[in-house]
């Protein structure tokens, strides 16, 4: 791997306004490191009719507000029909997470479900370094976790997680 990379790191700085970094990597060995306040962000993801009635067949959560539009609004109270699965939208986090950083493991997550995201919604997850502390040849990296709406202005999931990372160095293979 001699030839250099170009990717993008994104991170929120202490104003909380989205800053897109380039990083360039000549080699393997010098990529960029995860350190506390840096924040990773997922593309937009839009959540269909399938993904819903698929993860409702796995995980035999059957709730009419995810496959019933009248039961959705009418008793559940929601405006805009069916709902996506909150834990489906919480997959997010640990795939953002793996996906920087091939065999990391999770070890808790905590989470608030701030606002409905219905199903056609794009939403965007993000993940911010709190803390890292080294546990011998591993990393254990507290994130804070959010999930916005396609407007990224309406908090869709709040939350926390601690993940083991076997590295600090960000996977260039991750990044288109």
């Amino acid at each position: 791997m001699g030839l250099a990379m170009t990717f993008a790191h994104f991170v929120v700085s202490q104003s909380s306004l989205l800053v897109c970094t380039a990083v360039t990597a000549a080699s393997a060995n010098s990529v960029a490191a995860l350190k506390a306040g840096d924040t990773l962000r997922s593309r937009r993801r839009r959540f269909t009719e399938n993904d819903v009635a698929a993860y409702a067949g796995v995980s035999s959560d059957r709730n009419p507000v995810h496959l019933d539009d009248a039961f959705a609004r009418g008793v559940g109270g929601f405006q805009r029909d069916r709902v996506v699965h909150g834990m489906l939208i919480a997959s997010l986090f640990p795939a953002l997470i793996t996906s920087h950083f091939p065999r990391a493991v999770g070890i808790c997550q905590s989470l608030k479900f701030a606002a409905p995201v219905y199903i056609g919604d794009e939403v965007v997850a993000q993940v911010q370094a709190l803390h890292i502390k080294a546990a011998g040849a591993r990393h254990i990296v507290k994130f804070a976790t959010k999930c916005f709406t396609a407007d990224e202005e309406t908090l869709a999931i709040d939350g926390e997680a601690m993940a083991s990372l076997p590295t600090l160095q960000l996977s260039t293979e991750a990044i288109d």
